[in-house]
């Protein structure tokens, strides 16, 4: 779903260098936009067949005939376009609040409009093939995932944030990415790295070294002050910024373009370059796109969970029990065995209070985020506001409610 995107040929390349972890016999891209899928699919077509592979890709706007007879269905999408995403980047700011698609007013508008419709994708899905595995890389994922796992569906949640530090670490210590074992813990776009281990969850633990050596360079990718990353101890999320330093963000955010508006400008470069037909490769220019490694996390998750492996791997899934200050049905995102029953996080070490507090209050706020997206109401929409340790204040609360309903009148059903 969202075979339309311009960064499905990432995921179309990893399909095909790694071929022998998921033998694909067919790969089925479905967008509403029939334009850009022309152009992404025949793309997509050249990069199997430059690199061999015997797979066969085609696409499709009707839904319900694309996920016909599928093992897996990965969920990319993203309602409204760019277009909605530079709103969650702009108006919470007028506010003084942050501006950004999964975090704060913004993440919470992109859930309101998200939910209701990847629901309606899965029991679709369901309907026609009750076993397949939904892959869901579709933001907000914890709140997306958490609509999809409480709803009954066979759903596990993948971000990339997890994979990124894996080969970034592996870079900086010189070792393979396959060695690098992170204990990574949190919920999505809320985690912390409290252990780098090489060769496994029993060795060593070089996060210390790690940090003496290269801290410079991990603070510098990700935006943070060496000295915040020294008095953590940990290596947090980059998505940790907009909490850590907030304000300093907001002021960024007011002197600048959106993010969105730099990534509509970057797939208006890709789009016309994926209609060049010499074209059979994924050009240079889709790794400004964002999303780094998606392709090869999203391969792992898929064949772990359709070979059956058992394998480790950083996903979104139920609680359980796993952190106990939270519900056993909250969404976390952790190491976790994957196979044919889907994820079961690993057991964890207790997480420390500098960071369970954060994580406690950011799960109530994604428990009545999900519910004003199930159920709609003004008032749902304040209360989820008010929860949300980057807002909280009544008077902040009232205004992005009003704002976020304004700009959403035509995706949210309830009004």
């Amino acid at each position: 779903m969202g075979g339309g995107s311009t960064y499905t040929p990432e995921l179309v390349d990893g399909f095909a260098r790694l071929r022998e972890l998921l033998p694909l016999a067919e790969l089925v891209l479905i967008d509403p936009a029939a334009d850009r899928l022309e152009l992404v699919g025949g793309v997509s077509r050249r990069i199997f067949a430059r690199q061999g592979h015997p797979g066969r890709i085609s696409w499709t706007a009707d839904l319900d005939a694309g996920v016909d007879g599928a093992d897996a269905v990965l969920l990319q999408l993203r309602v409204g376009g760019q277009a909605t995403r530079d709103q969650d980047e702009t108006w919470p700011l007028e506010c003084g609040c942050v501006g950004q698609e999964t975090t704060g007013a913004g993440g919470l508008a992109k859930a309101l409009r998200t939910v209701p419709v990847v629901l309606d994708i899965a029991e679709r899905v369901r309907a026609r093939n009750p076993r397949a595995w939904l892959v869901d890389f579709t933001n907000p994922v914890g709140i997306v995932t958490r609509a999809l796992l409480s709803a009954g569906h066979r759903t596990v949640g993948l971000c990339n944030v997890a994979i990124g530090f894996q080969r970034k670490f592996a870079g900086l210590l010189g070792v393979a990415p396959g060695e690098v074992w992170l204990e990574h813990v949190g919920l999505n776009h809320l985690t912390w790295e409290r252990a780098v281990r090489i060769g496994g969850p029993d060795g060593e633990d070089v996060l210390p070294q790690l940090l003496a050596g290269h801290g410079d360079a991990v603070a510098a990718d990700l935006r943070m002050p060496r000295a915040l990353l020294d008095r953590l101890g940990v290596v947090p999320s980059y998505y940790l910024r907009y909490f850590y330093q907030h304000d300093a963000v907001v002021r960024e955010q007011r002197t600048r373009p959106s993010r969105a508006a730099e990534v509509a400008a970057i797939e208006r470069e890709l789009l016309a370059m994926y209609g060049d037909p010499a074209l059979d490769h994924k050009p240079e220019l889709l790794g400004r796109r964002g999303g780094a490694f998606y392709s090869e996390a999203a391969v792992e998750l898929t064949s772990a969970l359709l070979r059956d492996t058992g394998e480790v791997r950083i996903v979104n899934t139920f609680n359980g029990g796993t952190l106990p200050f939270l519900p056993d049905d909250a969404v976390i995102e952790v190491p976790a065995t994957v196979d044919a029953r889907g994820a079961r996080p690993l057991p964890l070490r207790p997480l420390e209070p500098l960071f369970a507090g954060l994580v406690a209050q950011m799960t109530a706020y994604e428990d009545l985020a999900l519910e004003a997206a199930l159920k709609g109401g003004r008032e749902r929409i304040v209360r989820a506001l008010l929860a949300h340790p980057l807002i909280g204040q009544l008077e902040y609360a009232e205004k992005l409610t009003d704002d976020l309903i304004a700009h959403n009148r035509e995706h949210l059903a309830w009004i």
